[in-house]
């Protein structure tokens, strides 16, 4: 019977490939949530989605200075930053996950900057409509009774353990 370590080698023996698509799929994700479903993003949604910008960026580089013959930078090193980003949006995630349940109040800037509105919406606006940004403390969509934002929270979990396990095996085998 092989052993959880050895299923998940392959993978954190590719970490920043597999951390540079699972950012770019979250990113699509929430861009498609955005375009397609009309869910226009709040404040905190927009910072869940920097953590994978910078998250992407990192990896990426740690793909191009795994390419470098001289590497001033150990791959653990990008592992440990990896694991750093990862769980930053855990508490992100949190955070906004507990101001949708209302366990705690959202930021003071909790509504978009209207980034996203239809022409149609504006037009209404002209015409005396009034437009109700989104929010941070109301979850706009809910799947098994978790929201986005609870969903970032598992996907962050599970990417950030993932770094964790990719930076002790990258520490051990150098």
């Amino acid at each position: 019977m092989q052993t959880l370590m050895d299923r998940l080698s392959p993978i954190l023996a590719r970490w920043p490939w597999v951390a540079l698509t699972a950012s770019a799929l979250m990113l699509a994700i929430a861009h498609a949530f955005e375009t397609f479903g009309g869910y226009a993003p709040c404040t905190l949604c927009l910072r869940q989605r920097e953590i994978y910008w910078a998250a992407a960026a990192l990896a990426l580089i740690a793909i191009v200075a795994g390419r470098l013959e001289r590497q001033p930078i150990r791959p653990w090193m990008f592992n440990a930053a990896l694991a750093a980003i990862f769980a930053l949006s855990i508490g992100i995630a949190a955070y906004h996950a507990g101001a949708e349940w209302k366990w705690w109040p959202g930021p003071s800037t909790c509504a978009s900057t209207g980034a996203g509105v239809s022409g149609d919406a504006l037009a209404g606006l002209l015409n005396g409509a009034r437009i109700r940004p989104p929010a941070c403390d109301e979850a706009a969509w809910r799947m098994f009774g978790l929201s986005m934002a609870g969903w970032n929270v598992l996907i962050s979990l599970k990417l950030a353990a993932l770094s964790l396990l990719a930076l002790v095996t990258s520490r051990s085998h150098p």
